[in-house]
């Protein structure tokens, strides 16, 4: 197949601005640009008229969960999933994620070692999907994490798997850098059964700090980095004292741990997705109303810190915690953009720029990914309509007109599934409600 492609009469954003420009792409690059471009174009050239359409760099989702497959609960998660249909699950789901205009995806934590192995699956071209880093299982104390009792006090179950000592940390770091993992991911703060009148907002902190340098000086000495589960202030200052390399959520920050974050320069991944699709949409999915208000509050006091954050030069990356029921694949990587815009106050332009550029980070591609630039990797996204006038444009899927992965369109006419009823893979209720007997004879 020809490889190589002229996209003409483009608007272009990269790098924060916008531009009239054509692009041509040669094997996995961009060669050109403008007038340069045209010139350079042989006359095979395949020729794409973008007049009307915004062309941007591949998205980059910071936060995914791809081998977790929608569920609705932590008990569907953690004991209705088999290991080798998690993969082939996961290879279909990823395919959803790059039809998305996501051509780079950062998966935080898995189930068994499903990121492993997909990633190693789409880097060798046995199935087709963007480009990817993993992490593991996460690592938790039987306090962390956001499953309550369903984790255990140790061993591993789901996503997760249990340390509660120096030696243990140490090990399951060793083997999971021995596994192929790219980074290790820790979950700093967590969710308790009861909270105590010492709890401030949000989540506990279940580390110390001398925990978590031993987590960094083991990882940083096998040459991986570490990224963490942050959601209140403690954990986010001592994450960025610590040396972690990069921050989920960094929820409820106090002048403290802005302060050491603006220091260490640690990028964060604020994922507003999750929490606003259940805030704006939990209604018609059945929410827990008392969860949208702690969600529309976690959004509300965390807004003003990430945006001293950014204005202080902390990169600001955008997450879509895709792989929950709220949150299926496909569907939502596009709107932390537009949230960016409406609760940061960031142009579009800006938002762009984080959902790009900000995340090559994640894959050392800092200086050939992310931007449409000579001698970028041709990572774009074809978008029907002025992005700049309307960010959450990529919403919809027919406004996608191309995408393209290290230069190779990728081929969207093919019908993937969009979902499927396995024996056992989801969990079984009764009912969505406790039938009383005044519930059965209300009028």
């Amino acid at each position: 197949m020809n490889s190589a492609y002229l996209i003409k009469n483009a608007k272009i954003i990269s790098g924060g601005k916008q531009f009239l420009s054509s692009v041509l792409i040669e094997q996995d690059r961009i060669v050109a640009l403008g007038d340069k471009a045209i010139a350079a174009a042989d006359d095979w050239v395949n020729v794409i008229d973008a007049s009307g359409c915004t062309l941007i760099p591949g998205l980059v989702d910071a936060h995914c969960h791809i081998s977790f497959d929608r569920p609705k609960s932590n008990d569907e998660l953690f004991f209705h999933r088999r290991p080798g249909l998690a993969s082939i699950v996961a290879s279909v789901n990823a395919q959803k994620v790059l039809r998305a205009g996501v051509t780079s995806f950062f998966d935080a934590d898995c189930i068994f070692d499903v990121g492993i192995d997909l990633r190693d699956a789409m880097e060798a071209g046995v199935i087709e999907g963007p480009r990817m880093a993993t992490g593991g299982n996460v690592l938790i104390t039987s306090v962390g994490g956001t499953a309550g009792r369903l984790l255990p006090d140790s061993g591993k179950l789901g996503y997760a798997v249990i340390v509660q000592t120096g030696d243990e940390i140490v090990r399951e770091i060793r083997c999971q850098v021995k596994a192929g993992c790219d980074w290790i991911k820790v979950h700093v703060s967590g969710l308790p059964v009861r909270k105590t009148p010492m709890h401030g907002d949000g989540e506990i902190q279940a580390w110390t700090l001398d925990e978590l340098r031993l987590v960094c000086d083991t990882a940083h000495s096998l040459g991986v980095p570490v990224v963490g589960h942050c959601r209140n202030a403690s954990s986010t200052r001592d994450a960025a004292l610590a040396g972690f390399d990069m921050i989920l959520h960094a929820s409820y920050m106090d002048e403290e741990a802005l302060g050491v974050v603006i220091d260490k320069g640690v990028p964060l991944v604020p994922t507003f997705t999750f929490l606003a699709n259940l805030i704006d949409y939990g209604d018609k999915v059945g929410a827990d109303p008392a969860l949208q208000n702690i969600f529309r509050n976690e959004i509300a006091q965390s807004s003003t810190m990430l945006r001293r954050a950014y204005d202080a030069g902390v990169p600001l990356m955008c997450g879509s915690e895709s792989g929950f029921s709220v949150t299926p694949y496909g569907d939502w990587h596009y709107r932390e953009m537009g949230l960016f815009v409406e609760h940061l106050g960031l142009t579009p332009l800006e938002a762009v720029a984080c959902a790009t550029e900000a995340g090559a980070s994640i894959f050392g591609l800092q200086d050939e990914l992310g931007r449409i630039e000579e001698n970028y990797i041709a990572d774009l996204v074809l978008v029907e309509g002025d992005l700049e006038a309307d960010i959450n444009l990529l919403g919809e899927k027919n406004n996608i007109r191309a995408v393209f992965k290290a230069g190779k369109l990728v081929n969207t006419d093919q019908p993937l599934p969009g979902d499927w009823n396995i024996p056992g893979w989801r969990a079984g209720q009764y009912s969505t409600d406790i039938l009383t007997y005044d519930l059965a004879h209300k009028k």
